[in-house]
């Protein structure tokens, strides 16, 4: 069978199968079973598939994925989250649209906590967004701020996402997650220059609220107190990679640790929260190792029938810039974040992204990073992005689609300049795992 046909055969039975509504898990194993008995051999392609997903999901470079999701749960269940926003609050004192800036400050810090864009762009929207409807501020300053920086979770560490795509792309984890900490710093001063620039073109957007005054020893003591002891989960999770003091496996195992921690420190560990924490856990990580099964075997069977090297020959047989070729990935990784989710792209991009990134010579770990910045763009990304759809959930009555859509655009702007920058300058993506790898 030529390789188009088997290409085509593979990507179009997926995509009719969750086109009808069936689990993208569920999918993947239909198909791969289906090829495995038409392109190796009957029963004993089936028997080499059952072998090849036990060893796909008993890899320990995974363990960091199930502790990652653990954290952010107890970060949330414990009501950490909402002291660590609470303080922030007071030492921004009267600063205009400041729960805009509170948005960012606050969300980037809880990204680095959760690792969960849906959990953080939940959190945020349910706890910011009633407060500032209720103070005046028109719903694009409410809703962009939230949806961007909820996206964050999914590029700042530590990133569930990065963890499984570093696994099903054999790169580097620790140093993928570590690659996205200075471009996901640069993507929220880049929301914190919009919205200031929003405010100066629109100065009634934020209505200029006068909070009741913090003395400077309540400021410093709620940062001292609420914020300064984050940096414990904070050094857990990323200062030990970067010291080489743990793996990312051990890191997050730390990191879940220091939030028990913390949350027994300030009386809020309670059975109820750590059990549904682990109940979350539970089921975010099921869902990730049921793909990551059906992932691992889906690429082995492109390669087997010739499909992988058809496509890589047919690609680069194009007499265009391998920049061209980027630029078609990325526009293939937001159209497809209209329709499906994250980890359904990841598994059916990636068997065909990487091989074609090692012919054309860029960085995997650079490209790691222009991927996850491409997934976080497709999160919000009009008219089937899934933040689009949280935002709504937890928007005021009324609050329809297209002015979700609008507001998360000018971000979005934001997110597409940071990937030029990365084209540009691919140092800002690689000093850090460089300096780790010195």
């Amino acid at each position: 069978m030529e390789w188009y046909y088997a290409f085509g055969l593979m990507i179009g039975a997926i995509l009719v199968m969750m086109a009808i509504g069936m689990p993208v898990a569920v999918a993947f194993f239909a198909v791969n079973i289906a090829g495995c008995y038409l392109f190796m051999g009957g029963m004993i392609g089936i028997d080499q598939f059952i072998s090849n997903a036990t060893a796909s999901v008993t890899s320990f470079a995974l363990v960091p994925i199930p502790l990652f999701v653990i954290m952010g749960e107890l970060f949330f269940h414990t009501g950490l989250a909402i002291r660590v926003f609470d303080a922030l609050d007071k030492c921004l004192g009267n600063v205009r649209g400041r729960l805009s800036y509170l948005t960012v400050a606050g969300g980037t810090l809880f990204a680095t906590l959760s690792g969960s864009s849906m959990a953080n762009t939940a959190m945020l929207g349910t706890s910011l967004a009633p407060e500032m409807t209720k103070r005046g501020y028109k719903p694009h300053m409410i809703m962009g701020p939230i949806l961007a920086t909820g996206g964050l979770a999914m590029i700042i560490p530590p990133s569930t996402l990065a963890v499984l795509l570093g696994s099903l792309a054999r790169i580097d984890v620790g140093a993928l997650l570590i690659a996205g900490l200075v471009p996901g710093v640069i993507l929220a001063a880049m929301y914190v220059a919009l919205i200031r620039t929003q405010i100066a073109l629109d100065p009634e957007a934020t209505p200029n609220y006068v909070p009741e005054k913090s003395t400077r020893g309540e400021m410093f003591r709620a940062l001292l107190v609420e914020v300064a002891p984050m940096g414990l989960v904070i050094f857990c999770v990323i200062g030990l990679i970067l010291l080489g003091w743990a793996t990312p496996t051990e890191s997050a195992a730390f990191g879940a640790l220091s939030v028990m921690v913390l949350a027994a420190c300030y009386g809020r560990l309670s059975l109820r929260a750590v059990v549904l924490s682990l109940r979350g856990a539970v089921v975010v990580s099921g869902m990730m190792f049921m793909i990551i099964l059906g992932s691992t075997t889906f690429s082995q069977l492109l390669a087997f029938s010739g499909a992988s090297s058809g496509l890589i020959g047919w690609a680069t047989g194009f007499t265009v810039s391998p920049y061209v070729m980027l630029l078609a990935m990325v526009l293939v990784l937001i159209l497809l974040g209209m329709f499906m989710d994250q980890l359904s792209i990841m598994m059916l991009t990636l068997p065909i992204f990487m091989p074609l990134i090692g012919t054309m010579g860029f960085d995997p770990i650079w490209f790691g990073v222009v991927m996850l910045l491409a997934l976080e763009l497709s999160l919000a990304t009009p008219p089937f992005g899934m933040l689009l759809f949280v935002m709504l959930g937890v928007s005021p009555p009324g609050t329809t689609i297209s002015q979700v859509a609008r507001a998360a655009l000018p971000f979005i702007g934001c997110t597409l300049l940071l990937i030029v920058l990365l084209t540009i300058f691919p140092g800002l993506a690689l000093w850090l795992p460089g300096m780790i790898g010195g």
